[in-house]
């Protein structure tokens, strides 16, 4: 019967945790309780796995624990439109998180490009306008 469960460290390698983080989402309700040999030693079936994947995928996206824990939370229909409500947020959060990168990517861009002008029509007598902006604008404040 213990070939169908991993032991806590087995998970915590598959899924690139500590123990004590797996510890931790088992004591908040993020993971269901696990059994335990008469050894004492936390016993979880493979679905631990993929909930403990998407905890973290999700953290990567910006979701809180306390987020990822209403995400999992099943019920009625309350339940799913208030999780409908925060996945729109999300997705809002991250629209603008995606534009603000965009717009520093152009930037950075611009950037790259005029260091590459400079270098090519200065050569080793170049100066890096980049420096040279940013100096400028902290001598201006």
């Amino acid at each position: 019967m213990v070939l169908n469960y991993l032991r806590i460290g087995e998970i915590a390698t598959r899924c690139g945790v500590t123990i004590d983080t797996l510890r931790y989402y088992e004591r908040i309700g993020l993971l269901a309780r696990a059994s335990r040999t008469s050894g004492g030693f936390r016993l979880f079936d493979h679905t631990a796995i993929e909930r403990v994947l998407f905890i973290k995928e999700a953290q990567e996206l910006g979701f809180s624990l306390h987020e990822i824990k209403e995400l999992l939370t099943t019920g009625g229909v309350e339940e799913c439109r208030h999780v409908r409500d925060l996945l729109k947020l999300k997705i809002s959060e991250l629209d603008i998180r995606l534009e603000a990168l965009k717009k520093f990517r152009r930037t950075l861009s611009r950037q790259l490009s005029a260091c590459e002008d400079e270098l090519r029509l200065h050569g080793v007598e170049a100066c890096c306008p980049v420096v040279v902006t940013t100096k400028k604008r902290a001598e201006s404040k």
